[in-house]
């Protein structure tokens, strides 16, 4: 697509896990990001990665916040230092985009808020799986009215978080538990779809402690505990009217299962799995028998750059930080704000004060999202690239 705005000079905090979807999407797939350095603790990574992926600069994290050519910051680190990061990156005149979840703490994120709103400054937050082809598709289908007004609905997703946190050592670390860095996709697909949630009802259970002996792993722990609530079952209650149950268990076994279903009075639709961008949607209604029904936005997660990378199902991860990005040069609000990943952040805290207290909690913050434009689409022909990045520009 022709560059229809400047470019907005980029840097990327973080290197791990994640990084590279983002990396290679921010140097390649969206023309409104000119991704000009990156920043890590170990500065090896960062340079590996450079190289990797073409990257001009490999910086610290002093040099970013100093650099005044340096607009927007895409923070990747681990969510035990998002606030540092963002806070230190507002404070230096950087719009900050972070990866969920917002913060560790609520009134930190509510910090930050206020900081970003007193500088003038942009804050936009992950997850952005919402922006992509199935929630777009299914927040289409709901907006058209093919199933009604929405009653309720059940969200479900498992897996064995312990054998991950084997795997991935970050999931030991603060926010770590499955709600947080997996339930917090079916929580943003929710207030994408149905908008705010207005209360929130819970009983929880931790992760067990795991006793397992790494092999080939210098310092590994010989037994941990995931902190946190590992286990949910919840209730939320939204301003729609909407009743949702929420069922979360990372104590099981198994790679992810996942369900997503809401429940209109015309209707039904079952929504894909939240955590990618492509997750079918599939709709039943009277006298008819189910049937999938046909994305109308772009940002599937087809991988129409390269080789397969890791993360690779996250497809378009990045999505969020362009849509941003064209909101500075539109000078609009950008859908994924600092409302956005807060009113994510209180229902997550508020499920683990829920489940403490035994009453309901009652929601502070509130945010809706405009949805993008249908009509545009990631492929042509199933691999060529075409014009979903319009769908971005309002």
């Amino acid at each position: 697509m022709p560059d229809l705005f400047p470019k907005v000079k980029t840097a990327v905090v973080g290197c791990g896990s994640i990084s590279s979807i983002y990396i290679r999407n921010l140097k390649s797939l969206f023309s409104i990001i000119d991704l000009v350095a990156l920043c890590n603790r170990t500065r090896s990574k960062a340079e590996e990665k450079a190289a990797h992926f073409g990257v001009a600069r490999v910086m610290t994290l002093e040099e970013v916040a100093a650099d005044p050519e340096i607009e927007l910051v895409v923070n990747l680190t681990p969510p035990g230092s998002h606030y540092e990061v963002t806070k230190m990156m507002l404070e230096a005149g950087k719009h900050v985009y972070s990866e969920k979840v917002f913060t560790t703490d609520l009134q930190q994120a509510y910090e930050l808020s206020a900081l970003a709103k007193q500088r003038g400054l942009y804050l936009g937050v992950a997850p952005d799986t919402v922006l992509g082809a199935g929630i777009q598709t299914a927040r289409r289908v709901l907006d058209v009215g093919l199933i009604g007004k929405v009653s309720s609905g059940f969200v479900s997703v498992t897996r064995s978080h312990n054998l991950m946190s084997e795997l991935f050592p970050f999931l030991r670390g603060q926010c770590g538990c499955l709600p947080y860095d997996v339930g917090v996709y079916y929580v943003g697909a929710l207030i994408a779809l149905l908008g705010p949630v207005k209360a929130v009802r819970a009983f929880t259970a931790p992760a067990p402690v795991y006793e397992k002996q790494l092999l080939f792993v210098e310092d590994a722990p010989k037994a941990w505990q995931i902190p946190g609530s590992n286990l949910v079952c919840a209730g939320l209650e939204f301003e729609s009217g909407a009743l949702v149950s929420v069922h979360f268990n990372g104590n099981t076994v198994g790679d992810e299962q996942s369900r997503f279903e809401l429940y209109g009075n015309l209707g039904m639709m079952k929504v894909g799995d939240p955590n990618v961008f492509g997750g079918k949607v599939t709709l039943l209604l009277p006298e008819g028998r189910e049937v999938e029904f046909p994305f109308t936005h772009g940002y599937d997660g087809s991988n129409t750059l390269s080789e397969p990378t890791p993360f690779d199902g996250g497809g378009n991860r990045g999505i969020g930080v362009a849509e941003m990005a064209y909101a500075l040069r539109q000078g609009r609000p950008n859908r994924l704000s600092q409302d956005y990943g807060i009113h994510c952040l209180e229902v997550l805290t508020g499920i683990d004060a829920a489940a403490t207290s035994g009453t309901t909690y009652e929601m502070k913050s509130s945010c809706r999202i405009r949805p993008l434009a249908p009509g545009y689409y990631s492929t042509v022909w199933g691999s060529a690239r075409a014009d979903a990045e319009r769908s971005l520009i309002d």
